[in-house]
């Protein structure tokens, strides 16, 4: 394992930390869509259990990298097993690795553009600002929810950096019994996908009650969710 890969992970755990980090604190009126079905409310949860995946990992691998640096005696053997389970692990960089970075630093920035771009407009529950207006600038000029955009190239990249060959869940820890990344990469995937669209279809319905002809108007140039042409 190389001083590259730890750095890439701290990096990556650090600009996760902020994306996924709530701008604003939601207020205590303007809250909607409140009726959805629970496991689809607690996103904020989820968000807190990313960030813990994530600095957990980096920490791990960290120490796998100390390690491997450092010649331990053997009168302390428990210190290795408590760091990996395995005696044949190879944490190393690898280019699906290399492609789930970039999608965490491209899904990051989206997110914090759009923190930036929406102000005090931005919370994490689905609220209505007293001064709320329709933003149709920076990334909202491509699609019409980027935010979930970013939440999404978040999940694309941890699920490569840590849930594939030559990281320290598929090495060291109990995911690394074949199968059992794949399960937790569906489950993962499915429920942000299920969480996306359920606030872009809720939140598309309210900007259309607002803001009326302007938000027909608004659709019909950008008609795309999440990505230009597919979604």
């Amino acid at each position: 394992m190389s001083t590259t890969r730890v750095a890439l992970v701290t990096l990556q755990a650090f600009l996760h930390q902020l994306a996924l980090t709530p701008p604003n604190p939601t207020p205590l009126k303007g809250r909607y869509h409140t009726d959805q079905m629970y496991i689809l409310q607690i996103a904020p949860l989820i968000f807190k259990c990313h960030q813990i995946m994530a600095w957990m990992c980096t920490i791990f691998e960290t120490l796998y990298y100390i390690r491997a640096s450092i010649l331990l005696p053997s009168s302390i053997p428990h210190v290795t097993s408590i760091v990996c389970l395995s005696t044949q692990s190879n944490i190393h960089i690898t280019p699906i690795f290399i492609l789930g970075f970039v999608a965490v630093m491209l899904g990051a920035y989206i997110r914090l553009d759009c923190y930036q771009t929406l102000g005090e407009m931005f919370t994490f529950d689905l609220t209505v600002h007293p001064e709320h207006k329709l933003v149709k600038s920076r990334f909202y000029s491509y699609v019409r929810h980027p935010a979930y955009t970013g939440s999404m190239l978040l999940v694309i990249g941890l699920t490569l950096t840590h849930l594939t060959e030559g990281s320290w869940l598929t090495e060291c820890s109990p995911l690394r019994a074949p199968g059992s990344s794949i399960v937790l990469w569906a489950l993962w995937w499915l429920w942000t996908f299920c969480v996306g669209i359920s606030r872009a279809d809720a939140e598309d319905k309210q900007m259309r009650k607002l803001f009326k002809e302007e938000w027909d108007a608004y659709a019909a140039v950008v008609p795309w969710w999440f990505f230009p042409g597919f979604i």
